[in-house]
């Protein structure tokens, strides 16, 4: 009974975190950092380089931006027609900028950012907890299996199958985990 009730509470705890990643929306810049219609049709009138750059500092000037290109320029999307706020990146799977993008992720369908960055490191915390319990538990009847002590039915196959599965996950999980623990000491992301 004991196990059963912790087996619900990890599987519900994994559900959720799981749920919040997929359905927290990426956040977005502000409006203020959106050109206005009069700074776009300057931005367009201009060649590239210097003199575009007068105009996005122009528009960028009360904003708290400090990040910038390698060269010095300030950095601006052209797909969403915005100045990028420090840590912003476009994400072309999503086809607009996220806050503090750490990747889009293929396992949500969703980008991790600013907004769910925080329900992504749990989602990776409970399926790791979730993984090694089931694998904890399992263990007994694997071994089992492996000294003949489980009588000759088809289940043997499903408890080596649910042992090999709970620790191959449990091994790339931790892994995953601790690399992003590791981003998040150092206040860093994956791009």
């Amino acid at each position: 009974v004991v196990c059963l009730v912790a087996y619900h509470i990890f599987f519900m705890l994994f559900v959720w975190s799981y749920w919040k990643t997929i359905f927290t929306l990426p956040m977005n810049p502000s409006k203020e950092f959106h050109l206005s219609y009069s700074d776009k049709e300057s931005l367009e009138r201009e060649p590239r380089g210097e003199s575009q750059q007068e105009v996005l500092r122009r528009a960028a000037k009360d904003l708290p931006i400090y990040t910038r290109t390698m060269s010095g320029a300030i950095r601006y999307c052209d797909r969403c027609h915005l100045v990028k706020p420090d840590r912003c990146h476009h994400c072309s799977v999503c086809d607009k900028c996220i806050l503090k993008m750490d990747h889009h992720c293929p396992w949500v369908n969703n980008c991790v950012g600013f907004s769910n960055y925080k329900f992504f490191l749990l989602f990776l915390a409970y399926s790791l907890v979730y993984c090694l319990f089931i694998a904890a538990t399992d263990l007994q009847y694997f071994i089992k299996f492996w000294t003949n002590g489980l009588p000759d039915t088809q289940a043997k196959f499903h408890i080596m199958f649910l042992f090999f599965a709970a620790a191959m996950f449990s091994v790339s999980l931790s892994s995953l985990f601790g690399y992003h623990c590791w981003l998040v000491s150092k206040n860093k992301s994956t791009l």
